[in-house]
């Protein structure tokens, strides 16, 4: 490959590998545990096709240090397909400790050239092609910037500087997440790089036109945040070295890449009149088989609502991937027909009658919902079938 060409990255981070999603059902979680050795394999795929010159990986590649064997075989073997440079660092989930996932991957021969695991902060020349400055997490947490060294790093004239880190730009990310690992926003200014590859924030996210997230390549939480991504970068060659000893960092630009399998979706939904129910229904009967649904219903519904409501529910949870579904903040209101229908007389009518009546109280509602919830169920299951209407 010409050295004139552009440099061409695959940026990605966060594959959490090994992670189980304690939410969903067992048959659920498994799939969507297999779908992150999915993303890694659609990872090569996609490096094959643009032809990269390597793929960043911007740390927790891994879940924790206590995968097993089998999980971090299957990681690596994974990757196979691109025969480029893998470089790999690790972040939070991952850090490299003394002894480590890291260490024991190095101890099964996993590690094998040209992928490289960043254990230390220190310049790596890549192919030949561009210096790689990573900031390679030694702990979980920590309270400096472990990105500094970047500003005063020496790399070889003429390459491309790539930064790769894995932590929080201060000031950018949420509040709660500022804490630890933090990261200098002007980095790429200061440290002279082409480009920054970040990891930690699990979507793709622009910090300037140097600096990104690329977000997690399969989407792991109902966060609307931009995920199941990739992000291919390219920098054009640099100038030749300026009067001063300085050099142009080249123009970069981001194409972001579709690699996540499945969907997640949130909803909370308060039903107040019978078209609430109508659309919610509606959208459930549209579901797919990439979906993963969080469902919470709240408001009002009498017994006809909450029967269809039901139904949909049970289909939908054969034609989606994962559902975890609420109904708790629902409270049921039966109408005089539906208690008619119900045969509900004698002591049980008086039953209904007074769960109908605590479900306003303060102490007693929950607990008189699901009871009514529950009883209307069974009245409704026994219940005699109607009888045929008289033909003239």
């Amino acid at each position: 490959m010409s050295p004139d060409r552009p440099l061409r990255l695959l940026h990605t981070a966060d594959w959490q590998v090994g992670r189980m999603v304690s939410a969903f059902e067992p048959d659920d979680a498994a799939a969507l545990y297999e779908a992150r050795f999915a993303a890694i394999e659609t990872l090569a795929a996609l490096a094959n096709e643009h032809e990269v010159d390597a793929v960043l990986v911007a740390g927790d590649v891994l879940d924790a240090q206590t995968v097993s064997d089998k999980t971090l075989r299957r990681t690596f073997l994974a990757m196979q397909a691109y025969r480029g440079p893998w470089c790999l660092l690790p972040g939070n989930h991952d850090a490299a400790l003394a002894e480590s996932v890291w260490s024991r991957a190095q101890r099964l021969g996993l590690l094998q050239p040209p992928m490289v695991a960043l254990l230390e902060p220190r310049v790596h020349t890549v192919a030949g092609r561009f210096a790689l400055l990573p900031a390679p997490l030694t702990q979980r947490h920590t309270q400096g910037d472990l990105t500094e060294w970047f500003d005063q790093a020496e790399t070889p004239p003429g390459l491309p500087r790539i930064g790769l880190a894995h932590g929080c730009i201060s000031g950018v990310l949420p509040d709660d997440l500022d804490a630890h690992n933090p990261i200098a926003a002007h980095r790429a200014a200061s440290a002279r790089l082409s480009y920054l590859a970040l990891g930690d924030w699990h979507g793709t996210r622009c910090i300037d036109a140097r600096t990104w997230y690329a977000g997690t390549p399969e989407t792991d939480r109902f966060r609307a945040n931009d995920s199941g991504q990739a992000l291919l970068v390219t920098i054009h060659p640099p100038a030749a070295p300026t009067g001063d000893g300085t050099a142009d960092t080249g123009s970069v630009s981001v194409e972001v890449l579709t690699t996540g399998r499945y969907r997640w979706r949130s909803q909370d939904v308060r039903l107040a009149v019978p078209s609430d129910a109508d659309r919610l229904i509606e959208d459930l009967l549209r579901s797919e088989a990439r979906d993963v649904l969080q469902l919470s219903v709240s408001g009002v519904a009498d017994m006809h609502t909450l029967k269809r409501l039901d139904a949909a529910v049970s289909a939908a949870r054969a034609q989606v991937r994962a559902m975890v579904w609420s109904a708790t903040a629902l409270r049921l209101e039966p109408t005089d027909d539906d208690i008619a229908a119900l045969h509900a007389d004698g002591f049980v009518g008086e039953v209904v009658a007074q769960l109908r009546a605590e479900q306003a109280d303060a102490a007693l509602g929950q607990r008189a919902r699901d009871a009514l919830m529950i009883l209307a169920r069974l009245l409704d299951e026994v219940a005699p079938p109607s009888a045929p209407e008289a033909r003239p």
